[in-house]
């Protein structure tokens, strides 16, 4: 290494001739081609010898800031590194009486630290928490002549437009009548609401869509379903033009025209019940006792949600731009601004002022618990069973709060 750094300073004073003959010297010595010799002598002298060790940086954030998203991770429920990065502000103040350890410093590391670095310092534990979708509702065929089909992207800048959805609880077989999740999101907000009903039968679905309309902190003015039965029936068609309320659907088999419905079907309600069968009277009050207590507030208050704001296509590659991620309530609250702010947004933005979202968090875990706890004291079949059952898939808190469940049990 000296001998290179010698070479290195005779090779930048030396003139044409004289560079020529050191170079004829130091690839004798070295075997060295003599355009990588030229390259070699031409560095500064402080740069590193090839071969040698690259020099690592220390890590940046300590074992205590991992400790401390981890935790904050958990118990909103396993977010994403981009909503998890950005409900950090709401939840740091809440999290100061529940974690130890948690100084100033640590609250600076982590509202510096990037989505992408989230990931790497949760990449072991995401393995852990992975599962997926299975719907059972089949497409109907009454009325579609008279409820257009919705082929365009959505494009609205005020909230209102709704995408809505059923999810079935009927575990690995769908004979008898067992519990439905009616998930309604809005698409300028995100915000959702999300209501259990027995069946799927017309009324029952148009009672609980009532109930989510009088729940919204603003008006419902369209909805955009699947073809299923239990939306496309005189009755909602009905309900819908007497509260004027535009009514639209999908084309069949195309679930990319609900694609942002499809996606809080997994956020909402399969990552927090799972895939079990639910068909007594209990449990669908337990269900329900989650959507419209801890597990509402929590999803619209507290959990960021981002939006696709464009998408390019070069060829064969398509690049997708997002906004900011932002809380439904945030996106509400900006669409009003310069106005005054309706009683119901002035409501919910004191509710979230004053409520601890890890306490929220443990409400949904409580109230869950006592969902399973349902599940387990139903009556077994009396038949033994001849053939093994392979276990079905559930989401990541489903999986936590069954585990907690059974151990205290």
């Amino acid at each position: 290494m000296n001998g290179l750094k010698m070479y290195q300073k005779r090779y930048r004073k030396a003139d044409r001739a004289k560079r020529s003959r050191l170079l004829d010297e130091f690839c004798r010595q070295t075997g060295y081609h003599r355009k990588y010799a030229i390259r070699l002598l031409g560095q500064p002298a402080d740069t590193p010898v090839p071969g040698a060790a690259r020099r690592r940086r220390g890590p940046t954030y300590s074992a205590a800031s991992v400790r401390v998203l981890a935790t904050i991770w958990k118990a909103a429920g396993y977010p994403w590194s981009t909503r998890l990065k950005a409900l950090l502000p709401h939840w740091l103040p809440w999290a100061r009486g529940h974690i130890r350890g948690l100084t100033p410093e640590v609250e600076r590391a982590l509202l510096q630290m990037s989505p992408r670095q989230m990931d790497r310092r949760l990449q072991d534990k995401k393995r852990q928490l992975k599962g997926r979708i299975y719907g059972r509702t089949k497409p109907g065929s009454l009325l579609k002549q008279h409820i257009p089909i919705k082929t365009d992207h959505w494009d609205v800048e005020d909230p209102g437009y709704c995408e809505i959805d059923l999810v079935s609880h009927s575990g690995p077989h769908a004979s008898g009548e067992f519990v439905y999740s009616l998930n309604v999101t809005d698409i300028h907000t995100g915000w959702c609401e999300t209501r259990a009903i027995m069946g799927k039968g017309e009324t029952g679905v148009v009672r609980a869509l009532e109930d989510i309309r009088q729940a919204l902190p603003f008006a419902l003015k369209g909805i955009d379903s699947d073809n299923g039965s239990e939306f496309i029936n005189h009755h909602l068609l009905r309900y819908c033009k007497k509260h004027r309320i535009q009514f639209t659907r999908s084309r069949p088999y195309k679930k990319d025209d609900n694609a942002h419905i499809e996606q809080k079907n997994w956020t909402h309600v399969r990552k927090l019940v799972g895939w079990d069968r639910y068909d007594t009277p209990a449990q669908l009050e337990a269900i329900q006792a989650l959507y419209t207590g801890p597990w509402g507030a929590m999803m619209n208050l507290y959990q960021p949600c981002v939006k696709l704001k464009e998408k390019l296509r070069i060829g064969a590659r398509i690049t997708r731009r997002y906004d900011q991620a932002q809380t439904p309530l945030d996106r509400l609250i900006a669409f009003h601004a310069g106005k005054p702010l309706p009683k119901a947004v002035q409501a919910l933005r004191r509710q979230r002022a004053d409520t601890d979202p890890f306490l929220l968090s443990k409400d949904v875990d409580k109230t869950l618990g006592a969902l399973l706890r349902i599940d387990t004291q139903k009556e077994k079949p009396k038949t033994p069973v001849l053939e093994k059952q392979s276990p079905s898939p559930r989401g990541g808190r489903y999986n936590q709060t069954k585990a907690q469940a059974s151990s205290s049990w």
